[in-house]
């Protein structure tokens, strides 16, 4: 009895199995098809966002090729010496700041192959990825600021300072706990490198580089699109919310404040200025909400590129969003003690 009831188990799962429908050759090619133009749709992307990166940072590494050529990163390492060793930083890494500060991000990557052959620890590669997302692009992201309702110079002095004390701490943490003190992993940065002097092999180092650029926006635009489909970003803008209000920004400006956050300043300050018409947000308001989107934002897309530089992710990401958190509320406290202080920081 036992033998014929396995029997008779095992045939039903054996028809059970075959009556269940498998996909047929049209289908399979249908779905084949989906694939394809997905992945053609999202590399078309990629290479539209490519292209105008390509604009930012070739001129970049050109403008730190003649540098080099004419010795002028010898003379300027000098000026910029002082800043560097207060954050615990080699000289070199003043040039590839100098660059994000005034070009943006990908202005500071291109000027990283100065980086790669100096023995750099993962505090020192987390130091300068942090200081280049706390402050970068600023002629064009605080004019952006300003439209949005906050004073340029303010916040361009605040995303500024901001990046030099965090630096220094981190440094100084570092060195009194031994905390992220190995060897970073640059072998990016070595591959961004020349492997002479003349220029032949710079222009192939150089076209490395942008390949690995290109690879790491590829799979940046992938993961988003995948955070997006999934609800993955819609969850996080969720719990954003109640962090940001912690922070003294209010109910209504939080939501808004939040794609800045997670997307970019620009995206952020578009939709602050349209909401502001339409909704006539406070001076303070926007302030407070402009205060955030400065100090961190795009954390998806730029973090990602910093961690893949070799960056550590509490230095980076976590770190920099609680110190964003209590100085927003900070200057949400000094605002509502001192109110002409709103004046000053509003226009």
């Amino acid at each position: 009895m036992a033998r014929r009831a396995s029997f008779m188990i095992g045939i039903s799962a054996f028809l059970a199995r075959a009556s269940v429908k498998q996909p047929d050759n049209k289908t399979k090619q249908a779905q084949i098809k989906q694939m394809t133009a997905y992945l053609q749709s999202r590399l078309a992307t990629s290479l539209r966002v490519f292209w105008q990166l390509l604009k930012i940072m070739v001129p970049v590494m050109i403008a730190v090729r003649i540098a080099e050529e004419l010795g002028l990163i010898e003379a300027l390492a000098p000026t910029l010496a002082p800043v560097m060793e207060l954050v615990g930083l080699p000289p070199e890494a003043g040039f590839v700041w100098l660059a994000t500060l005034t070009v943006g991000i990908y202005g500071g990557l291109g000027a990283l192959p100065l980086l790669a052959d100096l023995p750099l620890s993962v505090a020192q590669v987390s130091i300068l990825c942090a200081m280049m997302l706390f402050a970068h692009a600023l002629p064009v992201e605080q004019a952006i600021v300003r439209k949005a309702g906050a004073s340029f110079w303010a916040t361009a002095v605040l995303r500024f300072a901001t990046a030099i004390v965090y630096a220094a701490a981190i440094s100084a943490i570092s060195k009194a706990t031994g905390w992220l003190t190995q060897p970073a992993e640059t072998g990016l940065l070595r591959s961004m490198a020349p492997a002479g002097d003349g220029w032949l092999d710079w222009l192939t180092a150089s076209g490395i580089s942008l390949v690995a650029t290109f690879g790491i926006i590829v799979v940046l635009i992938l993961l988003l699109d995948v955070f997006e489909r999934t609800g993955i970003t819609k969850r996080l803008t969720q719990g954003l919310q109640p962090v940001l209000r912690v922070s003294g920004l209010s109910g209504e400006m939080a939501p808004v404040t939040t794609v800045g956050v997670l997307l970019g300043l620009t995206y952020g300050g578009g939709l602050i200025m349209k909401e502001t018409r339409e909704k006539n947000f406070a001076p303070d308001a926007r302030v407070l909400a402009l205060c955030w989107i400065s100090l961190s934002h795009s954390l998806l897309e730029d973090t990602g590129l910093m961690l893949a530089i070799g960056a550590d992710i509490w230095v980076v990401l976590a770190g920099r969003v609680l110190l964003t958190l209590v100085l927003v509320r900070l200057i949400a406290a000094a605002m509502t003690a001192a109110p002409q202080l709103t004046r000053w920081l509003a226009v």
